[in-house]
């Protein structure tokens, strides 16, 4: 069998509550529609997963490394992923996407000019609440389905990320699930100067919606003590980043230099000491011309927080 293009990786939830089971299930079965160009790797510990891939002949990663509230480290899940196979290109995305197949096109199209890369993009909010039935014709009929009934998400959201092997050999131990670390994957791909690739134009990715049961007490993930760990070890407020700051975008299976209006030119323009001279200093300085109300709240708080000690 030939090598796969592509690693497409996941740590799912517990597969015990039955809209997140029936969730992750369309998307184990998604992924797996995509052909042999894909290896589908399920990484975790869950209750559920070993069942789960089992009767879909997918590739199961136990041992993944947990943090003291036994979340699944990003570093454990990348590094799990890396061991498989040695297709050219890596995918971590959450268990809630779906794909369409042209994926694979556009991908195929970057690799052709980019050595390396990140392509992100925004996804469409869908309520799944059924299987969804991937026989033939599943790509037309997921996509009117999107059109119809979903809702194009903010640039706020990142819920996958395409990278050739050779990136992100070292990550940061994050949480999965919490805020965070999506967004210090944009950040440290600005600052290797790798192309941050905005696949949306071109791929259509469904997010099927869900609530936030599975977290502790219920509270939405960017509000977890977590993230804020999250935030403080990729490198702070300042490593925020999201999908207003990719370099180009794909449209057509063609790559393009994102076209700049006012805001995003002056977002660049308040980056560049960052992500351009590599300076974090710099950055903060110019992000405090930016901001001064945020900034002068930044330097209060850290003031109380010494004080106090």
């Amino acid at each position: 069998m030939p090598m796969p293009l592509l690693t497409l990786f996941t740590a799912p939830k517990p597969f015990v509550d039955p809209h997140i089971t029936v969730i992750q299930q369309n998307m184990l079965r998604n992924w797996l529609a995509l052909g042999d160009q894909v290896e589908v790797v399920v990484i975790g510990d869950e209750p559920g997963i070993a069942e789960n891939c089992q009767a879909l002949g997918l590739l199961h990663q136990p041992g993944v490394h947990c943090n003291e509230n036994g979340t699944p480290l990003i570093s454990s899940i990348f590094a799990l992923a890396r061991e498989v196979n040695a297709s050219p290109f890596l995918a971590y995305a959450n268990a809630d996407i779906l794909f369409l197949p042209n994926l694979l096109k556009v991908l195929a199209a970057v690799a052709e000019e980019k050595e390396r890369f990140l392509a992100v993009g925004q996804r469409w909010d869908v309520d799944i609440t059924q299987p969804f039935d991937f026989s033939t014709g599943w790509d037309v009929r997921l996509r009117e389905f999107a059109l119809a009934s979903g809702i194009l998400h903010k640039q706020t959201g990142s819920d996958y990320f395409i990278f050739p092997r050779s990136c992100f050999r070292e990550i940061p131990d994050f949480a999965v699930g919490r805020a965070g670390w999506d967004n210090w994957m944009i950040f440290k791909a600005r600052w290797e100067h790798w192309p941050v690739i905005d696949f949306s134009p071109s791929v259509m990715v469904v997010h099927q919606n869900h609530d936030y049961r599975h977290l502790p007490g219920g509270v939405r993930h960017y509000r977890l003590p977590e993230t804020d760990k999250n935030v403080q070890i990729g490198g702070g407020r300042r490593t925020i980043f999201t999908l207003k700051d990719v370099t180009h975008i794909a449209e057509d299976d063609v790559i393009k230099r994102k076209p700049l209006d006012w805001k995003s030119f002056w977002r660049e323009v308040e980056i560049f000491p960052l992500t351009g001279l590599r300076s974090r200093g710099l950055g903060w300085l110019s992000f405090a011309l930016f901001h001064p109300v945020k900034a002068y709240q930044e330097v209060r708080g850290w003031l109380y927080l010494k004080l106090r000690k």
